[in-house]
Order: structure tokens, then C-alpha cells, then sequence
């Protein structure tokens, strides 16, 4: 394991937790913090760390700002909507670092305005970079308050310029009082606006508002387990819910006889299409539906699932889709989770409709950070 090395932006950025403690005791925590949410369900292996845990992001998010009269990019304070300019973050990926900087360094010497949250007034909110670890693609996406971005033509010549290897640049467009980073809609200034990566031997199209795991390393950790624990013989037919871009359904496709992947987002279903045709994978289809609904809608069709894999969101799922996955009367269910706090409740969900917990295990995704994957096993088993 990597020793820990000396962040200036410690008790400042609201980031990550980076020199609170060594990576060593952070994954004792983290496993203890496991086992206090799922253990008094089943058993929980110890916890995958990663051997160098820095520079790991492949999806890079700043903010913009001003201070005084200068345009400024970084991350909230904790706590709070004040900007920490940050320089070589210790968890971001190098290039990803440097082409902020770069950007930041073009609004100030074409004097574009920041985007003020209190007046609502200004350009530039957000700039987001996405790295294929694998093929080093590189998407830029600039998040504009408005359709109007002035010198964008200078801007994308002269950020190309200095950053040859940007694959896309793309205009996002967020004009809403919101949150939320990214808008709906998308403008390439320059490529097809989207990349593409390589993961578990597996070519993946990523767009701005694609779901896709930051941590490409510790990713294919996850999906191996989540492989290892779906123990599939080639025959089963398999429910991918909240399957995104279709990465974890695709990774099991040749191991099954069937993959349905299920998913709300219209975008990423368009995506998960794309990359099932580029991989030539015919063996798996994707639907834009509620994954409850559909699952409900096939028990009523008298069609069942072999497996059901869920990877939802940090919420978690609901009992509803506990009841309408058991509906399908798979043999086993594997639970992919990010928060083993929703995911302790949502495993109470399931024990109600007959499926016990059986095994756990836990990847860390997000060194520094205060969360933690976590794949468990489900299957069958009479309430008593």
C-alpha cells in the first residue's frame, strides 16, 4: 500500500478526506463500517483496497468562479458553496488537473464571466473531463448558463492547442437554478462529442451525461465479484436493472444465455444499444423502462429471470422493487451497492420476500473518500 502523502487543501476541500488518516487504517474503517450495516446479514470478506489509491478518477468536476476580478476553478468548501481553488489534486487524474487549469487561464484571457449563483448572471458554471483510462480519450465538457459562449471558437482552437490529446469538446448547457451540473442539452465544438474505453475486454461509447465507474481499476475488481457471485453456467437468462450504459450486463453476456438490460435513463439506453452492436453482443437487449415495472409486467406474463443484478443509486432501491424482483422467481439476486447504509435496509426489503443474504464483499472505489462498493449475494431461502 501507498504511503499517505501531504494535501495542502486538508480541512479545506470538500472533495475527499485525503490526510485524515493512512489508507491503511481508512480501510479498516471502512470495513468495520460494512460490517455494521449488512454483517448481522451474512458474512462480509475483507475489503479489496487498491496498491496506489491516487490519481484515480477518470471523471474530473470543477467549479467556476471569481475572486475579485480573476476567474477561479475548484471544489466547494465542506459545507458550504465557497470555491477552494485546487491545483494537482491528489485523487483527480494529472491531465485532467492540467486542462482545468488551462481553461481557467483561457475565460480570464478572454474575459468570459463566471457564473454567479446569488444574481444569476455570467457564462461559465462548470467544466467536466472524462478520461479513458484504457484508450487515453479525453472528453472536455463545458457547462455554460446560457446557448451564448463567447469566443468559443478561440477558446476550443487554443484549449486544442495546448492539449492536443482532448479527443471532444463538448457545450453543455445547464440554465437551470439547480445542483445539478450537467444540463440536457449537448453541443460538440470539436469531435463526436463522446469517447470511448475499454473495460473487462468490453469497448464502451461514454457520453457528458453517461453513468460510468470513476475508478477503472477497482471497477473491474467490482464486476469480477459481482461475476463471481451471479455463478452463471452459460443457461441463465439475466434482469440488469438500472443497467446504465449496459457495462456490468454486457461483462456477463457470455456467460449467460440472455441479459435484459433495464434502464430509465434514455440517453445511456442509447448507449448501452451502441456499445452491445460495437461489441457484437447479440445476446443481450436493452429496454427504456422503470426496472419495477418491467419486472412486474413479465411475472404477469408468466416470464421469469434466472438472475436479477442491481446496481442502483446512492438511495438505494426501494421494497417495491424487492417484491417485483421476487416476483421473477430468480435463484439468485446479485446486489451491487455504493452505500452499505441504504443497502443494510434494502437487504431487510429482500429477507421479507424470501431472498437471504448470503455473502458480502467489499471493493473500495473511492480512496479518501467516506464510500464504498460493496457486491452481495442473494438467494433463496423460506422465512422462518
Amino acid at each position: 500500500m501507498a504511503d499517505i502523502q501531504e494535501c495542502p487543501y486538508v480541512n479545506r476541500c470538500g472533495g475527499c478526506h485525503i490526510g485524515m488518516e493512512s489508507y491503511e487504517e481508512e480501510l479498516a474503517h471502512k470495513q468495520k463500517w460494512i460490517e455494521e450495516n449488512i454483517g448481522k446479514y451474512c458474512r462480509v470478506n475483507a475489503i479489496s483496497g487498491m496498491y496506489y489509491p491516487y490519481h484515480y478518477r477518470n471523471k474530473v468536476h470543477a467549479v467556476f468562479g471569481h475572486i475579485k476580478d480573476e476567474a477561479i476553478a475548484g471544489m466547494y468548501e465542506e459545507g458550504t458553496h465557497n470555491i477552494v481553488p485546487i491545483k494537482d489534486c491528489f485523487i483527480e487524474d494529472k491531465q485532467a488537473a492540467a486542462i482545468i487549469e488551462t481553461a481557467t487561464h483561457l475565460i480570464n484571457s478572454f474575459k468570459i464571466w463566471t457564473y454567479n449563483e446569488d444574481t444569476g448572471r455570467g457564462v461559465m458554471r462548470h467544466i467536466l473531463i472524462r478520461k479513458a483510462m484504457s484508450t487515453k480519450q479525453i472528453m472536455v465538457v463545458i457547462v455554460t448558463a446560457c446557448p451564448e459562449f463567447p469566443h468559443k471558437n478561440n477558446f476550443t482552437d487554443e484549449l486544442r492547442k495546448r492539449h492536443p490529446e482532448i479527443t471532444t469538446i463538448v457545450q453543455n448547457i445547464n440554465g437551470q437554478d439547480t445542483t445539478m451540473v450537467l444540463g440536457e442539452r449537448n453541443k460538440p465544438l470539436y469531435g463526436d462529442g463522446y469517447i470511448e474505453d475499454v473495460l473487462c475486454g468490453l469497448r464502451f461509447r461514454i457520453s457528458p451525461n453517461s453513468f460510468y465507474q470513476i475508478n477503472s481499476a477497482q471497477t473491474q475488481v467490482l464486476y469480477k465479484k459481482a461475476i463471481q457471485a451471479a455463478a452463471l453456467t452459460g443457461n441463465e437468462t439475466i434482469i440488469d436493472a438500472y443497467c446504465g450504459i449496459g457495462t456490468i450486463g454486457m461483462a456477463m453476456a457470455s456467460k449467460a444465455d440472455k441479459v435484459i438490460g433495464v434502464e430509465l435513463n434514455a440517453q445511456a439506453v442509447k448507449d448501452a444499444k451502441a456499445n452491445a452492436k460495437r461489441n457484437n453482443i447479440n445476446n443481450i437487449h436493452f429496454i427504456n423502462a422503470d426496472a419495477t415495472e418491467y419486472m412486474t409486467h413479465m411475472s404477469e406474463n408468466d416470464r421469469r429471470a434466472d438472475v436479477v443484478v442491481l446496481d442502483p443509486p446512492r438511495s438505494g432501491t426501494t421494497e417495491e422493487f424487492a417484491k417485483a424482483a421476487a416476483l421473477v422467481k430468480p435463484s439468485r439476486i446479485v446486489y451491487i451497492s455504493c452505500n452499505p447504509e441504504t443497502l443494510g435496509r434494502d437487504l431487510e426489503y429482500f429477507r421479507k420476500t424470501g431472498y437471504k443474504a448470503q455473502e458480502a464483499w467489499g471493493v473500495d472505489m473511492f480512496p479518501f473518500t467516506d464510500n464504498a462498493e460493496v457486491v452481495v449475494l442473494l438467494s433463496v431461502e423460506a422465512i422462518i
